[in-house]
């Protein structure tokens, strides 16, 4: 089940820039910066009350974030959900019918276990499922 919006994902071509210019925009610092290797990504973490931003680099030339970049330019990336049960809430949602990007969850950033939804099955819109990893 989907519990809530967990956060929302921005790509940008320069993580330290953008670091600094959502800390003048927030007024807080960055909580976390982490790399996805799988990903090709290099993350940072704001937490604005019940929310967080994801901004998202590329790390690696061929990388999901690159060719969005490459495309698209910076900007807004994609909706995170949260679930509880992320390999009942993927077979739901293929049972249901709609295309995964991710037919089982991978790790990400934020100590979380991954998945995303395929744009075309969502009106065009990336859609992340991510449940926080057992301690």
């Amino acid at each position: 089940m989907i519990k809530k919006i967990e956060h929302l994902g921005i790509a940008v071509k320069d993580l330290s820039a953008s670091i600094e210019l959502y800390e003048k925009l927030f007024q807080t610092k960055c909580y976390k910066i982490e790399s996805v290797e799988s990903e090709g990504v290099k993350t940072a973490f704001f937490k604005i009350g019940e929310s967080k931003i994801e901004l998202l680099e590329a790390s690696k030339p061929d990388s999901p974030i690159a060719k969005f970049l490459e495309k698209k330019g910076s900007g807004f990336h994609h909706v995170a959900f949260e679930t509880s049960d992320i390999d009942s809430e993927i077979q739901r949602l293929i049972n249901e019918g709609f295309e995964l990007i991710h037919q089982t969850p991978k790790d990400g950033a934020d100590n979380k276990r991954i998945a995303f939804l395929h744009p075309k099955a969502v009106d065009g819109l990336l859609l992340e499922l991510c449940q926080e990893k057992s301690a």
